[in-house]
Formats: structure tokens, sequence, C-alpha cells
């Protein structure tokens, strides 16, 4: 049981950072190559790479490649639901905080 939980936490701990939800972003409608990805999330190819190995590791996304190009997309589409609820979460916590100011 423990090993499931630490599976399950290295899948939320590779979409815990502003670089990788930007990186899932971008890839929300399919494949993209990398040399596509790093310049649409304004990010260095090998920060950009490191973290789409970090992601592939942990069973995000997938890879393939097709001569000199690799091509990233994520591998379960139930991924996008996570990073969703989040945003509603998010937008939830947002809108209750802004509710508490103006009652100050």
């Amino acid at each position: 049981m423990s090993d499931i939980a630490g599976f399950r936490a290295d899948i939320l701990k590779s979409l815990a950072q502003p670089t990788r939800l930007k990186i899932i972003e971008f890839l929300r409608d399919g494949e993209r190559c990398v040399c596509e990805i790093f310049p649409a999330i304004g990010e260095e190819q090998s920060n950009t790479s490191r973290h789409l190995n970090l992601m592939m590791a942990a069973g995000v996304l997938s890879r393939r490649k097709d001569g000199l190009k690799i091509y990233y997309a994520i591998k379960y589409p139930e991924i996008l639901e996570i990073v969703e609820t989040v945003t509603r979460i998010v937008k939830q916590e947002i809108a209750g905080r802004h509710e508490l100011l103006k009652a100050v």
C-alpha cells in the first residue's frame, strides 16, 4: 500500500511546479515537439528537458522519437482533469478570500 502512496505522490509532485503546469497546458491539445515546447513556455531548452524527463519518469507524459525530433504528449487524459480540479479549487479559494477582504 505504501508503494502506491509513493507513486501517487510522485505523480502529484511532477505536476506541482509552475513550469511543468505550463508544459501540461501547452500539451493540452496534443503531442508537440520539444522544439515547440520550450519557446512556447518561455524557458530554456535544458530546463524544459529536465522537467519533461521528470514528468516522463512519473508516468505523466509519453515520448516518441521521429528522426531527430522528440515529441511529448500527456499520457493519460485524467492528468488534465486533475489540473482542472485544482484550477476550480483555486478560483473558489480566491473568491472566498475576496469576500473575506470585502468584509474587513
